[in-house]
């Protein structure tokens, strides 16, 4: 019994340090990656790490994007500049 408390007590401690940490720590929130069909990032002009547009699985709009592009793939974008410019433009801001 005492050895079943330790092991409770010691996985609860370390819990923090082994949970897994989003890639995109910046972001307000970041999109289910399960969903996407594409996975990539890039740095912004703030200097913050962002998720690369993508496609979703279901065609539905992913937490945390801000606007559809043209091609049909979700920004994740923090500014208006430039969002979707490789990927035909904006279609309509979320």
């Amino acid at each position: 019994m005492r050895l079943a408390m330790l092991a409770l007590l010691a996985a609860l401690a370390f819990q923090p340090a082994l949970a897994k940490q989003s890639p995109y720590p910046d972001t307000h929130s970041s999109p289910q990656e399960s969903q996407l069909i594409e996975h990539g990032s890039y740095t912004n002009s703030d200097g913050k790490r962002v998720h690369s547009p993508a496609h979703t699985r279901n065609g539905k709009a992913p937490e945390g994007a801000s606007a559809r592009c043209r091609d049909g793939s979700y920004s994740f974008s923090q500014h208006r500049r430039g969002t979707c410019s490789r990927h035909g433009g904006v279609e309509n801001w979320l």
